[in-house]
């Protein structure tokens, strides 16, 4: 998370730094999910995927609904840039990342520190 914090704080990048704030999203985003699922089985609960492993961390009360549907979200982003890689795609990517998935990771985050 300190990584994509770092990333995510410039304001312009090159098609390198672009391509690295993209791997850090992945990175986290697959770093999240799977600490929801290991949160979860803790609980009880089996999940084997990672829409399963959010839509039960809502469930669970752990997530609120606009950050697990956020998630999704980011989850579908990450799904297609790793299955399509086009210029105009990867610079929409980085606003979203910027704007939208790095804030609730944080968020997150924060919670499993709590917990």
């Amino acid at each position: 998370m300190a990584q994509l914090r770092s990333a995510c704080q410039r304001e312009r990048y090159s098609e390198l730094e672009r391509a690295g704030l993209i791997q850090m999203f992945e990175f986290s985003l697959e770093l999240a999910w799977k600490t929801l699922k290991d949160w979860l089985a803790e609980e009880g609960f089996q999940v084997a995927t990672p829409r399963e492993a959010i839509r039960q961390s809502f469930e669970a009360g752990l997530l609120p609904e606009e950050d697990a549907q956020l998630l999704l979200e980011a989850l579908r982003q990450r799904n297609l840039l790793a299955h399509t890689y086009r210029e105009e795609l990867a610079e929409t990517a980085v606003e979203s990342i910027k704007r939208r998935y790095f804030p609730v990771l944080e968020r997150l985050l924060r919670r499993l520190q709590t917990r």
